[in-house]
């Protein structure tokens, strides 16, 4: 008889590892490391899996402690030792990575509540809760995030409206 845990656990990863993988590559600019960190997500939920499960939005869970792990200094120098991974299963257009690559050039703060507000659907508030900063500052991060990237993916447009 199957287990009805791993059966719902698996059912959910399937449903949200790829958008997951997503969101937080397009936070930290790299698929490969991005993969990493929500599998190792993924794998705390399944350890604590009756908690997980019960809560209100488990995919938020999932997204908070990949969002943890890229930020984690411990996971950048341990990036910058051992060297670049293979890229990651997740299947990319060319649309994504150029908006990826973009993100990456805006400011970790910046990208962040972009990506969280943006592509992940958080509300302002939710989003200045989780990066530990006021609304107003929030909402700053967002107006410029969005003003450089609009300049970052379509460099050419920007600077003409920008001269006339």
């Amino acid at each position: 008889m199957p287990d009805l845990d791993a059966l719902e656990f698996d059912d959910f990863y399937l449903r949200v590892r790829d958008r997951l993988t997503v969101q937080i590559a397009a936070l930290t600019g790299d698929p490969a490391e991005a993969g990493d960190h929500v599998q190792e997500a993924f794998v705390r939920a399944w350890t604590r899996w009756t908690y997980v499960s019960g809560l209100a939005d488990p995919e938020g869970w999932v997204r908070r402690v990949a969002h943890n792990l890229a930020v984690s200094r411990w996971r950048r120098a341990r990036r910058l030792v051992l060297g670049q991974r293979a890229d990651t299963a997740v299947a990319w257009d060319d649309e994504q990575r150029a908006v990826v690559a973009a993100l990456a050039g805006l400011p970790r703060q910046q990208r962040e509540a972009i990506v969280l507000h943006h592509l992940v659907g958080l509300p302002v508030v939710e989003v200045a809760r989780q990066l530990g900063a006021p609304v107003g500052t929030v909402k700053s991060w967002l107006s410029r995030g969005r003003r450089d990237l609009a300049v970052l993916l379509s460099p050419a447009e920007a600077t003409e409206e920008v001269s006339t």
